[in-house]
């Protein structure tokens, strides 16, 4: 089996930038090594406060490595994922090695469809409801990458997340240093990476639910309510080392694109995921014996815009 050349590096970091990470901070590089593609993890962009453990930057990795596997298999050359495959440089993320080449699958052609679509939306979603066969298959697509989605059913189950979710919020919002690092990573619309002032959503309201991060200084229109009962999963994974995270980056990538394709909008919440006690009070909340990853919203709503991505060949590393 020939190894991947440049022209599979490009399509792979092309797609894989598209991928979500805190703050929009892109901590990820790709590099061709003796046939396979590596995905490694930039440490120059892990966020300092935020992420001391390197846990989003794994979560992201893995995301970016779920889309690079997808732009792959377009090329009917479809990768093998060794996570953490050098012992002598952590760095490296996942190692992708070609598989037997096959033509994509029509899964695969639509999940790889919805990754230029794919975005954080932080607005309002309308009150329609996700229909069962929908959460269904985002259900599915958690357990097809080795994790679990669970999504809060009923206002006793939301109103308990919600809880543990303002709570962590607010431990974060005293926080000066967590909420500087924040402020800084809080870009013009055209910069190249951060949250676009645009992207933000408006100010929090005493009656929301769920915890919405300050991203700029722009109010709800009027009589504009946020969803008073917003559909939120859960995404988490059995173990809790740096490859589980790994793993729980991709599941959670297939997630997003899996929604973004049925038309869904989707944000994510990690505040109850990065204070340690919130996170137990999860876990335990859930009645799982698995680790909660990431929690998402879930909905429908007014198509936005993605934000600005590095150019590629600031990601692309070449062996000399």
């Amino acid at each position: 089996m020939n190894g991947y050349r440049d022209a599979d590096l490009q399509a792979a970091a092309e797609a894989g930038i598209r991928a979500p990470s805190m703050h929009n901070s892109q901590p990820w590089l790709f590099r061709l090594r003796d046939g396979a593609i590596e995905v490694v993890a930039d440490q120059a962009r892990q966020l300092a406060v935020a992420d001391r453990s390197g846990w989003a930057i794994r979560l992201a990795c893995g995301a970016a490595t779920y889309n690079a596997r997808l732009a792959l298999a377009m090329r009917s050359r479809p990768a093998e994922v060794h996570p953490r495959p050098r012992t002598d440089e952590s760095a490296v993320i996942a190692r992708l090695v070609p598989g037997p080449e096959r033509l994509p699958t029509y899964a695969e052609q639509d999940l790889y469809a919805a990754i230029g679509r794919r975005h954080s939306n932080r607005a309002s979603f309308w009150p329609e409801p996700v229909p069962a066969d929908v959460r269904i298959r985002l259900i599915d697509a958690a357990r097809s990458e080795s994790a679990w989605l669970d999504l809060l059913v009923g206002m006793t189950a939301l109103a308990g997340f919600a809880e543990i979710a303002s709570s962590a919020d607010r431990v974060l919002r005293r926080d000066a240093r967590y909420q500087a690092e924040l402020i800084s990573w809080i870009h013009a619309d055209d910069a190249p990476d951060g949250v676009p002032v645009g992207a933000g959503a408006p100010l929090p309201e005493p009656q929301d639910l769920l915890p919405q991060r300050a991203f700029g200084h722009r109010r709800r229109a009027p009589a504009r309510e946020h969803e008073p009962e917003p559909l939120v999963g859960v995404l988490g994974v059995a173990g809790d080392g740096p490859v589980a995270q790994i793993n729980a980056g991709q599941a959670l990538q297939k997630v997003l694109l899996t929604a973004t394709s049925a038309g869904l909008a989707t944000s994510m919440i990690s505040q109850p995921i990065e204070v340690p006690t919130a996170r137990d009070q999860l876990r335990r909340a859930l009645g799982r014996t698995g680790y909660p990853q990431l929690a998402l919203r879930i909905g429908y709503g007014t198509p936005g815009r993605t934000t600005p991505r590095r150019d590629v060949a600031d990601v692309v590393v070449r062996e000399s």
